[in-house]
């Protein structure tokens, strides 16, 4: 909370100059803002990586200090884990999955710590060698950015979500140079239902923040890569591409969740840690481009290049025969789940969103050098494979074709290769979803029921909670009450229906107004009935953790109006009205619809 006021504070001028604007300039200005503030804060971070990084390595001399890539990744795992045990005090791994939770259970707002914490934790774990990308870390980043900033300027949480929104989108534009795929990121992937004017903003943001990143780490693209002309007789290869990706997608999401459950099973968080850093540390020291991000060696595939690991690893007279090449890479794919989770698992504070990049790349450089070599050599141009089946990848595991696709066409200036891009994206999007229906990203919370998405209807009923709901003001009786108990009871009550309940406050029942309107002027029959003649079966129970379409359904299926809420116990808690249900939807829905 303290956080929060010092920001307040620090935006105090701000506020008072948004105070007397329309709200849609007031909204401009905010998303400029917020793009700059996220613009740096890319920079800062790619640029304390290097630095990280340059400074633990720049002295290596061959395969005598290869060793300490057994080491180094450790290390970082470790500060990073013992920053957020100790410092933060707070779960900041899986950044884009935190974002999209924000939105859906806690109305856009996302604690002020998280604006620098995943920055921190990100650049050691990274700038040591762990094997998991910052683009996560510093969506996060730019996502609190924005819902601070819009918290602290007292917006809605419609526009809070859209500042939100801002920032997330600045964060992609920032670190990638890559304004259009920023927003597409942002619309796909974290917000729905946004409107053609909400859409401004997110433009400002990116435009922002994508200025900051030029100005401060030049306006060359973020991959520069050599490419060939794209030809039409290629199309046949692409859609292998684009197949192999679908594969490897559904291999990456299901894997990856698989053993990031298996690791954090270990309870102990120190003997963890050295599970997963001597695991990582030994696949590192036998496979090198597993090393960090990894985007030193997506540079060289991009631009034709050939990988020379001669004095970098043990495994490197593997490499004397042509088809030991795409084999030797083919494991560095399989692999490179291996190294992203022990890093993610470990303590280490990384995203997927860099090692889907690096294992599309991988395979279309292993499906092109295949091709090459059945057919004799020059069939396909590698480079152009490498660049295609990055968005491939990442259209298959974030299920965002049109973010891969302009995203990776942004940041390496691969404009000419769009058909491709297209193509192998959409495919492998469509083969992807037709197997396993979420992303990496969505997964979890969708199986828990907190995942919004682009319907409408699905989406407001994600946003309403059962417990905001129940309505407690109903009288109860005690099942063994008399008639005389009972019409006491209902001349005080502004309720017609009277939950029955035992000594325990279980619930058993309920007695209506109809069903005792006949008797109720039987003075003589007051002592000698009791509540439980009376009483009628509930159709239907609603616990208070159930999920509003769970109870939508049960409305559905009894045809009630008005149901009861209980604890798993059977604990009386009070009743929920399908008039309230629908009155609670009409408007969350004007929150949601973005106009």
């Amino acid at each position: 909370m303290a956080s929060h006021k010092g920001i307040g504070g620090f935006l105090l001028p701000l506020r008072r100059l948004i105070k007397g604007m329309p709200e849609r300039d007031g909204m401009m200005l905010l998303s400029v803002f917020v793009g700059v503030a996220c613009g740096l804060a890319s920079v800062l971070l790619k640029t304390a990586i290097e630095f990280i990084h340059h400074g633990i390595t720049s002295w290596f001399d061959g395969v005598a200090y290869s060793a300490l890539f057994l080491i180094y990744p450790g290390i970082g795992m470790l500060l990073a884990m013992l920053f957020v045990k100790y410092v933060v005090k707070d779960n900041i791994g899986h950044g884009v999955t935190k974002v999209l939770l924000a939105v859906s259970k806690n109305e856009s707002k996302i604690r002020p710590h998280n604006m620098w914490s995943s920055m921190v934790a990100s650049s050691v774990t990274i700038g040591f060698g762990g094997s998991v990308g910052a683009e996560a870390p510093i969506v996060y980043t730019g996502a609190a950015i924005g819902s601070n900033v819009g918290r602290s300027m007292g917006l809605s949480y419609k526009n809070m979500t859209i500042l939100l929104g801002c920032g997330a989108a600045g964060a992609v534009a920032g670190i990638f140079k890559a304004p259009l795929a920023g927003v597409l990121f942002t619309l796909e992937i974290l917000l729905f239902n946004i409107s053609m004017s909400s859409i401004l903003p997110l433009l400002l943001s990116t435009i922002s923040a994508t200025v900051i990143s030029y100005i401060f780490l030049g306006d060359q693209p973020a991959f520069e890569c050599t490419i060939s002309e794209f030809t039409m007789h290629n199309i046949p290869f692409y859609l292998i591409l684009a197949l192999f990706c679908a594969a490897c997608s559904v291999y990456f999401t299901r894997m990856t969740l698989f053993l990031e459950d298996k690791i954090k099973s270990i309870q102990r968080p120190f003997v963890r840690w050295a599970v997963s850093a001597s695991g990582l540390g030994l696949l590192i020291f036998l496979f090198p481009p597993l090393y960090g991000e990894g985007y030193d060696h997506l540079h060289v595939l991009l631009n034709g290049g050939n990988i020379d690991f001669d004095g970098q690893t043990i495994l490197s007279f593997f490499m004397n025969s042509e088809w030991s090449i795409p084999i030797f890479f083919l494991l560095i794919l399989i692999l490179k789940v291996f190294s992203m989770s022990f890093t993610n698992a470990g303590g280490g504070v990384g995203g997927t969103f860099g090692p889907t990049l690096f294992i599309g790349a991988i395979a279309g450089f292993f499906i092109s050098r295949t091709i090459n070599l059945i057919g004799g050599g020059g069939v396909v141009p590698e480079q152009n494979f490498v660049l295609v089946g990055m968005a491939g990848l990442m259209a298959g595991v974030m299920q965002a074709p049109m973010t891969a696709i302009f995203l990776i066409a942004d940041m390496t200036g691969g404009y000419e290769l769009l058909i491709p891009l297209i193509l192998t994206s959409t495919i492998s999007y469509a083969a992807t979803k037709s197997i396993e229906p979420y992303s990496i990203y969505t997964k979890r919370i969708a199986k828990k029921g907190e995942l919004l998405t682009h319907d409408s209807d699905q989406a407001v009923l994600t946003l309403l909670k059962t417990s905001e709901l129940i309505e407690s003001d109903f009288s109860t009786v005690k099942i063994d009450a008399t008639l005389r108990e009972l019409v006491e009871v209902v001349s005080t009550s502004k309720r017609n229906i009277f939950p029955v309940v035992d000594s325990r406050n279980h619930f058993q029942g309920y007695v209506s107004l109809e069903d005792i309107r006949r008797d109720m002027f039987k003075y003589d029959q007051y002592d000698t009935l009791h509540v439980y003649n009376f009483m009628r079966s509930a159709p239907a129970y609603v616990y208070v953790d159930d999920k509003m379409d769970a109870v939508m359904i049960k409305f559905e299926q009894t045809e009630a109006w008005n149901l009861p809420v209980i604890e798993h116990d059977r604990t009386y808690v009070g009743f929920v009205s399908k008039s309230q249900i629908f009155s609670a939807y009409r408007e969350q829905l004007k929150q949601v619809s973005h106009d």
